[in-house]
């Protein structure tokens, strides 16, 4: 057997020298692994080291397991189920496999995302399910890789370890919690504290996800950023949650600013999504207000950066502004905008309108690929201002 596979693995049985060992079963588990996936050997043995170690630990651990008698066969038993369970997502694929694991954990708390003071319509409770769930997913990568001692950028790279994932994160959910008198899912605990932490006047959505506490002191008064945080809550019924661009602007947004190595912004975002307030993020992270206040407007910077210039037409795809619908304005607000663009910026827009590419339009006018992508900013920043004028009702009093 390779050493490395089993450097973590204890030598020692499980239970005295008749026992099944601890060896046997990483080789039952790798074994399986290969027969039934086109994973690779090394990704195969990874796989089944964890689960084995798992497994033994469990058993050492459990006082219930040591005075059963039988942890030969609790310890087979639980690593045929660790198997079972892996497999069931690696044959469902990436995309079922996400499906079928957001419906059951939506389905354990449905009941218990209750907010105080609310009478929410199912299509209000499953958007702060989903708003919920982003974050547990990321609760459960974490536990993931602390368990199995994986670093803090660990990441699932195959289908067998988005398997292998997806099967901890249930199983974490379905975790017995002990309370007096009575025991409790550990998901559950979760859905209720964040249930109660909403506000009571109005439902989960990007405004409190996106911005630290209050948004008028905190400088979120940006036209863009309002109409993105008010989109992103107003999904229709009839998207079914994995097609949702909601999510997958959720999703992109992570990637981003993974990619540009911002994974405290994306911790803050996903705390955000939490609607944890200012001072409860402070203490996650271990900030003072001074570092939080200077986190959120570094995440600010990346939130525009991503919306009007990184995935800019994603973002105008799911909020029904894009160039083909003239950015969102009505004729009249078009007129308006139109009139305020200088010759050049006209031109711009005029070519990215007839579908004409970056490096096409960048040598007809002219410009560098850097000067056309700051002129493309400000040309979707003053369209996004236009709209949201109207939008965010600017002119409204202040006391409505």
């Amino acid at each position: 057997m390779n050493s490395a596979a089993t450097a973590t693995i204890p030598s020692a049985t499980i239970l005295g020298e008749n026992s099944i060992g601890v060896e046997a079963i990483f080789q039952l588990l790798s074994r399986e692994f290969q027969q039934s996936t086109k994973a690779s050997k090394q990704n195969c043995h990874d796989i089944a080291r964890r689960i084995t170690t798992e497994v033994y630990r469990i058993c050492s651990e459990s006082k219930r397991i040591q005075a059963s008698g039988t942890v030969e066969s609790s310890a087979l038993t639980l690593a045929r189920h660790r198997l079972q369970q892996c497999l069931r997502y690696y044959q469902l694929g990436s995309n079922r496999g996400r499906v079928e694991l957001h419906s059951t954990l939506s389905a354990i708390i449905y009941r218990y995302i209750n907010p105080p003071q609310k009478q929410l319509s199912y299509q209000g409770r499953l958007t702060i399910i989903e708003d919920f769930l982003q974050s547990f997913y990321l609760e459960a990568l974490n536990a993931f890789r602390r368990e199995n001692q994986l670093g803090a950028t660990y990441r699932p790279q195959t289908l067998l370890e988005l398997s292998e994932y997806m099967a901890f994160t249930e199983r974490y959910g379905k975790r017995r919690i002990p309370l007096p008198g009575r025991q409790q899912q550990l998901i559950i605990l979760r859905a209720q504290t964040f249930s109660q932490q909403q506000p009571p006047e109005t439902s989960v959505d990007i405004e409190q996800a996106a911005e630290g506490s209050n948004s008028e002191a905190d400088g979120w008064e940006e036209p863009a950023i309002q109409q993105l945080r008010s989109t992103m809550a107003s999904q229709t019924e009839s998207e079914p949650e994995e097609d949702t661009l909601r999510s997958v602007v959720i999703t992109e947004l992570m990637n981003y600013l993974e990619q540009r190595q911002q994974s405290d912004c994306a911790d803050y975002f996903s705390l955000r999504l939490q609607d944890l307030s200012a001072q409860e993020i402070e203490s996650v992270l271990s900030l003072t207000p001074r570092q939080r206040d200077y986190l959120q407007q570094r995440f600010k910077y990346h939130l525009i950066r991503f919306a009007l210039l990184h995935r800019w037409e994603l973002v105008h795809e799911w909020l029904e502004a894009s160039l083909h619908t003239n950015l969102g304005l009505t004729p009249q607000q078009w007129q308006v905008y139109t009139a305020q663009l200088d010759n050049k910026h006209r031109s711009l827009l005029e070519l990215k309108q007839q579908g004409q590419s970056d490096e096409k339009i960048a040598k007809t006018l002219g410009l560098s690929m850097a000067q056309l992508q700051k002129r493309w900013f400000k040309i979707l920043e003053q369209a996004w201002e236009i709209r949201n004028s109207l939008v965010s009702g600017s002119s409204a009093s202040t006391h409505e």
